[in-house]
């Protein structure tokens, strides 16, 4: 129970892989400028690194079993595209709005560094199937978490008053850093 706290706490905070490790950029800066769709997009992503991490455990055994070690990349990257192409199904049925929201950074979640980058966490720190899903769903809720925060503050700074040079992107950018810098403080929090 203890390892599962400590692998929950250090993926939300202290090891998260937008604001420490710098995986997920992309969409981070793509759609984070309003809430809604930054918390779509975050449910998204949780969602595909949970299943992601379950079925990258199991399709890791079979490699290992055929000494293929060296197909974890290609394996896990179509394991994840097939993921991601069932959640675009099903938003397109289910939620329109979010869905047109999203545009092109759901089919990006495919090649979405964060998606990989826990995955392939999971095999380098040998993490048991429980550990690796735990994992993948506290590394999407620590995504969720820092992009939801990062969309509320580009809402704020968007209505305040700022040189005409700093406007738009260049504010975002030293918003993320500053956002960065705040989670770098978590640093010591970690247990693993």
């Amino acid at each position: 129970m203890e390892a599962i706290f400590g692998i929950i706490l250090s993926a939300i905070l202290s090891e998260n892989f937008i604001l420490v490790k710098f995986y997920g950029i992309c969409p981070f800066m793509g759609v984070s400028k309003k809430i809604d769709t930054a918390l779509g997009m975050g449910m998204a992503v949780t969602f595909v690194m949970a299943l992601a991490s379950a079925a990258c455990y199991l399709i890791n055994l079979i490699l290992i079993a055929l000494n293929l070690e060296y197909m974890q990349t290609v394996a896990f990257i179509l394991v994840i595209a097939s993921i991601v192409q069932v959640v675009e199904m099903f938003l397109k049925k289910s939620v329109p709005a979010l869905y047109k929201a999203l545009g092109v950074f759901l089919p990006l979640i495919t090649t979405n560094c964060a998606v990989l980058g826990v995955v392939l966490v999971n095999v380098q720190k040998s993490y048991n199937f429980l550990l690796s899903v735990v994992n993948g769903a506290a590394g999407g809720l620590g995504f969720t978490v820092a992009i939801v925060l990062f969309a509320s503050i580009r809402e704020r700074v968007n209505k305040a008053q700022c040189p005409e040079c700093f406007k738009g992107f260049p504010i975002a950018l030293i918003s993320a850093g500053l956002l960065a810098l705040a989670f770098m403080g978590f640093s010591g929090l970690s247990i693993f």
